[in-house]
């Protein structure tokens, strides 16, 4: 009884890990198009949805602490319980990199962008890719897949460095565009960081599957 009891209780909460995993995903791509499109109040709307992230966040953090007072769980249940927290977290943490993109935009205020976004829009396509990949191999143990979406963080810190590179050239060479080029290099400063959460969800799943910490960052 004891087993069914918690096998229920571990899918429930593997259930709005995945529910918030994909208000994460949504707010990505909302953060990102309020950009493209230079739309504050979709920025707003944005933000305003953080809380409710935030608050899943709170009730997985608090369900994994119960769990673990009351059911006094052991070896797999007990990694289960512990990636399920620790991936709860950096969700949360890539969710408030989506609310400081959408300040940005906000404080853009609908300017004319210095050139045409290529190098942005592609890192958040692989941040999107990298949550759900990451909630995937959660949901199925698959280390594989771990390990791979971890190494989609490589292509997202390329990505950051030419974007990097080429608004300084611009800010160097024109400085009226200074104010707009950092905030430009602060919005992809916050898609990279995403990328570092997603390996800390990746490490989490080769945690949860060999009892085994890894350093994905090598």
């Amino acid at each position: 009884m004891h087993c069914i009891e918690m096998d229920h209780l571990l899918k429930n909460l593997q259930h709005d890990l995945l529910r918030m995993g994909a208000m994460v995903e949504e707010a990505i791509y909302n953060g990102v198009q309020s950009l493209v499109k230079r739309d504050a109040d979709l920025a707003s709307a944005v933000l305003d949805g953080d809380e409710k992230i935030n608050q899943l966040q709170l009730e997985i953090e608090d369900r994994c602490i119960k769990l673990i007072a009351t059911q006094q769980p052991m070896a797999k249940d007990l990694r289960k319980i512990s990636a399920t927290w620790r991936i709860s977290v950096d969700l949360e943490r890539m969710a408030d990199n989506v609310g400081d993109i959408c300040k940005a935009v906000i404080r853009l205020n609908g300017q004319a962008y210095l050139k045409p976004f290529e190098h942005i829009p592609q890192m958040a396509d692989l941040c999107q890719k990298m949550v759900k990949d990451g909630l995937d191999a959660y949901i199925n143990e698959d280390v594989a897949l771990a390990v791979q979406m971890s190494e989609m963080d490589h292509q997202v810190d390329t990505l950051y460095r030419e974007i990097f590179k080429d608004l300084m050239e611009m800010m160097s060479a024109n400085s009226n565009v200074v104010n707009q080029g950092n905030q430009l290099i602060f919005i992809a400063r916050f898609l990279e960081r995403f990328g570092d959460h997603a390996t800390n969800i990746a490490e989490s799943v080769v945690y949860l599957v060999t009892g085994q910490r890894k350093d994905l960052n090598k």
